[in-house]
């Protein structure tokens, strides 16, 4: 039909279709049969898609556009997702390799692993994870600081400096500290061993939190794995993703990196959350525990 359509000016269509051995009225009878249910389906689906992946920063693939117009309330299969988006011409982005910044300082006393790779919690502020990532710019090179909690994975403290040096960690920290509260006993603060997390200052700003220190041992990556993932991810869908860069300076990568944050936290569909962002899944754990505290009290 498309070769057809493409050529009937300039080689009509009865000798084309000759040429092709098809009969003619074949040709006529396909360009005069109504649209099938399919293909009413996919023009109606085909905009909602669009708009739910530039919606998400042009990141989702099959899988999570999938979950995001199910969560939209349009009933849609993940094949036909999978099958609009080629015919879009849209895909998600692919992570990267890892980039080392931390550095551990030979010197400093190491604290002990409390986490043994385990990256769970049974609820908000129990255990959270750090580690630093680095951002090219033309200004620079931005160093960037997460902080996130291990039960929600959200995103709980972060700092971008043109340093990485300890005052940019403890910046993330006094906003980990605003955001979740003062004295949280019991929590422990993972780490990997640079120096930014093995220095005094950043032990008694844990201390004041009621915090223990928590580091995983020298060169293995999986021991802090959940922190360098959030970076990972962080670098693909932001720093590498659709419609970004270059970056002229760190105030730049500052005002982009909140607005990231943002949607990791409130919107972002998490697969280790049963598809659901951070915050609603905060919010449904807060919920769930409410009847019975309720009860209690009575």
């Amino acid at each position: 039909m498309a070769f057809v359509d493409a050529n009937r000016d300039q080689f009509g269509v009865e000798p084309i279709c000759t040429t092709l051995q098809v009969a003619p009225s074949t040709y006529y009878a396909a360009k005069s049969r109504a649209p099938s249910p399919r293909a009413l389906r996919d023009a109606v689906m085909g905009p909602i898609l669009m708009a739910l992946w530039e919606a998400n920063r042009k990141l989702y693939g099959a899988r999570k556009l999938w979950k995001a117009a199910r969560r939209a309330g349009y009933e849609i299969g993940r094949d036909q997702v999978a099958r609009l988006m080629k015919a879009l011409d849209i895909q998600g982005v692919r992570r990267g390799r890892r980039v080392r910044t931390t550095r551990p300082d030979p010197d400093a006393p190491r604290h002990p692993d409390l986490v043994d790779r385990q990256f769970t919690a049974t609820e908000p502020n129990r255990l959270w994870v750090a580690d630093l990532t680095q951002v090219a710019t033309w200004a620079g090179v931005a160093y960037v600081c997460f902080i996130t909690d291990a039960f929600s994975r959200m995103i709980v403290g972060w700092r971008v400096a043109s340093h990485m040096r300890a005052q940019m960690v403890l910046d993330a920290l006094e906003m980990a500290r605003w955001h979740r509260g003062t004295r949280l006993e019991g929590l422990i603060s993972h780490t990997d061993a640079g120096g930014q997390f093995t220095s005094i200052r950043y032990g008694e700003h844990l201390a004041e939190l009621g915090a223990v220190p928590s580091i995983g041992s020298v060169g293995d990556p999986w021991d802090n794995a959940l922190a360098e993932t959030v970076n990972g991810l962080y670098k693909t869908e932001l720093i590498r993703g659709p419609d970004q860069g270059p970056w002229r300076d760190i105030e730049q990568v500052e005002l982009a990196t909140l607005g990231w944050v943002h949607w990791w936290n409130t919107t972002r569909l998490h697969s280790y959350l049963r598809y659901l962002p951070p915050a609603e899944y905060e919010t449904n754990h807060y919920a769930a525990l409410a009847p019975a505290g309720a009860m209690e009290n009575q």
